[in-house]
């Protein structure tokens, strides 16, 4: 049967090749397409932005009236769910016969409501089975009902089923689908991928979704792929993307379990010394006080991991400690990067600003530890209170959600006013911060050329037209001369 995908983003250059690197795979509809293929089913890929338009139905009718689609399917964060809903809508005016079912972390965690729109069914949590369960009632021409995690309407009524326990062993699953992503990348020469090792977070960090998405089903949340497992897709990318040069190992944090990482970095060295030029890899680290890396890092020095992700999320030791639940201190992050670099790894932090609760002092706290630890790059955003986390909770408890807050360009742009922290300081400290960490470190134009982009990142239109220009060989020339990222 013929299935197709719509996936969403605002990051896109343009209509036909939106996605610039095989790094902006979603993860949840390709281990769904995967395993469709596996049982002989026909899935496809589209990729929409609502930055596009009316652009967005002139792809989906070339698509739908070529592919012929029997069902199509929805994933959705909480940022794109009003576009998808709108998508879903024309859809169903416009082929009224195609079954439409979404999914994604927005859905799972809020699904009241989500039938009332033009949808068929909702799932909630993970996807794989469910879909392949409908896929097979719908090709035998019967009544989608009885699939667990699935919430299925006809006509007036809903049928809510109950949730199966979340995939005990992800070797079970095959490996996600990447060759539906590649009509949509603008460079097929792109050399960075993605790998996931497992699923789900031991940790109860308040800005994130993962302790309620816990709750969805029975079994473990957190699992982690075998080593064998990975190790065997991360040859498949080789064989099949011979471009591959960099592979970026993602999960929540790789030190969960020491032997299980030193299984893999064995693997992974091995294999290195049979390629005529080595893989490098990354991967993130959550600092864990007492936790000794010194086994680790010198692991990953052996078998080629260039960089590791360092969520400090911010400089204060009280917003991490009452705010985030974030239990360390800034001592443990100055030690774990120097461990890191003794074992000439290079380190990159995460820092959220606007933070409820923060003050603009709590921010210099911010700026201070990152001057400190000079990380190697940063990527740094604006906090966004998304529904269902325990923030978006205090948000609304605070009054900080009075004012409807825009979705789009979410993270780079300023969405709460907080007492001691404006919404206009928020933004200013968003544009400038690489100067306030990196001045008198870096030279002026890498600096410069950072202030540039987080200032364009932050108007809608201008950051489209942007990506748009950063195609152009000039541009491509210029980045060269001036030794800018």
């Amino acid at each position: 049967m013929n299935v197709l995908f719509i996936y969403s983003t605002d990051n896109v250059q343009s209509r036909t090749k939106p996605l610039i690197t095989q790094q902006q795979m979603q993860f949840g509809v390709s281990y769904i397409s995967s395993l469709l293929k596996k049982n002989n089913h026909n899935p496809k890929l589209v990729v929409l932005s609502k930055i596009l338009g009316k652009k967005n139905r002139r792809t989906i009718d070339e698509y739908i009236e070529k592919f012929c689609p029997k069902l199509i399917c929805f994933t959705s964060v909480s940022t794109e769910y009003s576009f998808i809903v709108d998508i879903a809508k024309y859809i169903k005016h416009a082929y009224a016969d195609i079954f439409l079912l979404v999914g994604g972390p927005h859905v799972s965690l809020n699904p009241d409501g989500v039938l009332s729109n033009d949808f068929d069914a909702l799932c909630i949590g993970e996807g794989e089975n469910p879909t392949l369960e409908l896929v097979s009632q719908l090709e035998r021409n019967i009544p989608p009902s009885g699939i667990a995690n699935l919430w299925i309407k006809s006509n007036s009524v809903i049928e809510k089923n109950s949730p199966r326990p979340f995939i005990d062993n992800l070797d079970e699953l095959p490996f996600p689908d990447r060759a539906m992503w590649q009509e949509w990348l603008g460079d097929k020469s792109s050399s960075d991928f993605s790998v996931l090792l497992g699923r789900g977070c031991p940790f109860q960090c308040t800005y994130c979704c993962n302790h309620v998405i816990k709750k969805l089903a029975t079994g473990s949340y957190v699992r982690q792929r075998s080593a064998d497992n990975i190790f065997e897709e991360i040859k498949e990318i080789v064989t099949d993307f011979p471009v591959v040069k960099e592979i970026y190992l993602e999960v929540e944090t790789v030190a969960i379990n020491i032997e299980w990482a030193l299984e893999l970095c064995s693997k992974l060295k091995s294999f290195n010394a049979s390629l005529p030029q080595p893989l490098s890899f990354g991967t993130n680290i959550r600092i864990t006080p007492g936790k000794d890396l010194s086994q680790l890092f010198a692991a990953f020095k052996e078998s080629n991991f260039r960089f590791v992700n360092i969520g400090i999320e911010s400089g204060s030791e009280r917003i991490r400690r009452e705010v985030l639940k974030r239990h360390y201190s800034n001592q443990d992050v100055i030690d774990t990067v120097a461990l890191a670099r003794k074992y000439g790894l290079q380190v990159v932090f995460f820092n959220i600003i606007g933070i409820p609760g923060e003050t603009i002092n709590d921010f210099k706290e911010t700026v201070k530890l990152n001057r400190i630890c000079l990380p190697d790059w940063h990527l740094t955003s604006i906090f966004f209170p998304y529904p269902s986390t325990a923030l978006h909770s205090l948000c609304k408890k605070n009054g900080l959600l009075n004012t409807p807050i825009d979705e789009r360009l979410e993270r780079r742009r300023a969405a709460l006013d907080l007492p001691g922290f404006s919404r206009k300081q928020i933004q200013k400290s968003y544009v400038w911060f690489s100067y306030y960490v990196y001045h008198g470190h870096k030279s002026k134009w890498k600096i410069l050329a950072s202030v540039f982009r987080a200032k364009i990142s932050s108007n809608y239109y201008l950051y489209y037209c942007y990506r748009k220009i950063t195609r152009l060989p000039l541009f491509r020339g210029l980045k060269k001369v001036l030794k800018i990222g």
